[in-house]
């Protein structure tokens, strides 16, 4: 009398077995963001994948170390916030293996200022902020040279830093802060190097307010990034198309004016 009971609970456990997968399709994709540019850019990257079946959210992060640290843990499926020299220290220093699959934006990096509206105008022992992490302070520290402040150690490279300094006339002090805190910095220091996805937020238009701004032509080109074992998954080439989407190029020109570039 208990065999047709047993046939259908069989019949349910199969039918669940073959369920999970496609349950499993329609979790979204978890992408990790900065707060700003990225964030906005994402949400119109998330209504062009929506016309191809694909299913993204959101998540922002407030600084640039834990986006890397939750998609090598597994807690996001790709993020979109770094640039590759940025992502190649990360690699090498905390063990992750992550991997680009596609660039997305340039940012250039700005310096800026409440007190003066020329770096000519710095003072001997003024105090200039740059971000801490080391590849955004060597960026910085490179414009610096450009602009002729200070010189550089001659292989420093990419990944300078305040002790690869050879000459400095003006006596310059170099501050490093966490990226996050530069835009509140400016109102402290006599200058501060912002990245643009910070500045903007605060207020900043690297194009009208910058006193000082990096070339476009950079290797800074921001990347959109997964786990090693994941970049031949095919919701990442939608992902990418949908990124590269002529509506995502559209807002991006519309939206920032020309501060911020697409990269492909």
């Amino acid at each position: 009398m208990f065999k047709p009971f047993i046939r259908i609970t069989a019949a349910i456990a199969l039918a669940s077995a073959f369920a999970v997968p496609a349950l499993a399709q329609d979790k979204p994709l978890k992408i990790g963001v900065t707060a700003g540019p990225h964030a906005q850019i994402f949400e119109v990257v998330k209504k062009v994948a929506e016309k191809d079946g694909l299913k993204i959210q959101v998540v922002e992060f407030n600084d640039y170390v834990q986006p890397n640290a939750a998609l090598a843990a597994g807690d996001l499926d790709a993020n979109s916030y770094q640039h590759q020299p940025y992502l190649d220290a990360a690699n090498k220093d905390r063990g992750y293996k992550l991997v680009t699959i596609a660039q997305t934006v340039t940012f250039p990096i700005g310096i800026y200022s409440k007190k003066i509206k020329s770096l000519s105008e710095l003072k001997e022992g003024a105090r200039v902020a740059i971000p801490n992490d080391p590849t955004n302070g060597g960026r910085v520290l490179l414009l610096l040279q450009d602009k002729g402040l200070i010189k550089l150690k001659a292989d420093a490279g990419l990944k300078a830093t305040p002790l690869d300094i050879t000459d400095n006339p003006k006596k310059l002090k170099i501050i490093e802060l966490d990226a996050a805190q530069l835009p509140r910095a400016l109102d402290e220091v006599d200058a501060a190097a912002v990245n643009t996805n910070y500045a903007i937020p605060a207020g900043l238009q690297p194009n009208r307010d910058a006193i000082a701004l990096e070339s476009a032509k950079s290797p800074y080109a921001n990347v959109l990034v997964v786990r090693a074992q994941d970049k031949d998954k095919p919701q990442f080439a939608k992902l990418v198309k949908a990124y590269h989407s002529e509506e995502v190029k559209q807002f991006i020109a519309t939206q920032f004016k020309g501060s911020v570039i697409t990269a492909w």
